[in-house]
């Protein structure tokens, strides 16, 4: 049943229609539990709040597979403006982006324009910028084009994920550039041709991705709700004293805040994944996959209205 749901919503979360309808009556029926705004200042009192609670925050501007020029530009400008208002808050956050939302599909030249622009920003404010992975028929050009602008700015970083067979050769191809990398299960529809089918072994491969990178001495943001994968990594870096400022834990908002908070308290970085945006519907639906268990809250909500 959970795997007939998880592909259900995923299938939603490409519905353009859909899109278009979530967009014009804005976040409702549940989704402001995970979305923090329809703007970047509408989200600062929510990334404040968490900071005052020692959590730092990835701020994930929504929106992906735009079809203009316009829209791109529109993307890139929303994020420098929101990078340049980081540093001015001060806040305790950093920007995660996907590329899709900034001409990825269109052209080449457009992309690493728009990317150029924004790492320029954020290396003058001092903003760390996170590329978020998307399906992994982008994946390979996702790697290049984050292994070409590495070269140049420092201050950046990619997402990983586990249920693809090719992630660790990606992880060891990446080990010499010194990457903070996020390692995340993967939340597209994915084939058995590409991707683990069966959650044990997408869990397994998990663990094993974090430790590798752990191992080759890089930064490691360990995105996971698991309490079994959390524990597993915290009963590793302790018996091979991995120091605490080379890993911390990422979770998403609205879910878990009470482990959130709980894993501070034992002393660890944990960074909250902060989305905002009116291009809300996409990442909504892919939550609702990743944990059928959310649907309750959406319920909640709608009979709140």
């Amino acid at each position: 049943m959970e795997k007939v749901l998880r592909d259900g919503f995923i299938y939603m979360s490409q519905n353009k229609t859909l899109n278009s309808l979530a967009k014009k009556y804005g976040l409702r029926f549940g989704a402001s539990r995970f979305v923090a705004g329809e703007d970047f200042k509408a989200s600062v009192p929510t990334i404040r709040e968490l900071n005052a609670k020692g959590l730092s925050v990835t701020v994930d501007h929504l929106g992906e597979f735009i079809k203009t020029v316009e829209e791109a530009n529109t993307n890139r400008d929303e994020i420098m403006r929101a990078i340049e208002i980081m540093a001015e808050e001060q806040l305790d956050a950093y920007m995660s982006l996907k590329l899709t939302s900034l001409g990825f599909d269109i052209s080449d030249e457009l992309i690493e324009d728009n990317m150029r622009q924004i790492l320029t920003v954020a290396q003058r404010v001092g903003v760390f910028v996170a590329i978020d992975m998307e399906d992994e028929q982008r994946c390979e050009k996702t790697l290049e084009l984050f292994k070409k602008l590495k070269s140049e700015f420092d201050g950046l970083g990619t997402v990983i994920q586990s249920y693809l067979y090719r992630s660790e050769d990606d992880i060891n191809h990446l080990a010499p550039l010194k990457p903070n990398l996020r390692i995340v299960k993967g939340a597209y529809k994915e084939p058995a041709t590409v991707a683990f089918p069966e959650k044990e072994d997408v869990d397994h491969n998990y663990v094993k991705l974090v430790k590798l990178h752990l191992a080759n001495g890089n930064y490691a943001s360990i995105a996971t709700h698991d309490d079994h994968m959390i524990d597993a990594i915290i009963e590793h870096v302790k018996e091979n004293n991995i120091p605490l400022d080379q890993f911390e834990f990422q979770m998403l908002y609205g879910i878990r805040v009470e482990r959130q908070l709980e894993l501070v308290r034992q002393g660890y970085k944990v960074r909250v994944y902060v989305p905002y945006g009116r291009d809300w519907y996409g990442y909504f639906m892919r939550r609702l996959a990743e944990r059928p268990a959310n649907v309750a809250f959406v319920l909640k909500g709608m009979v709140k209205k």
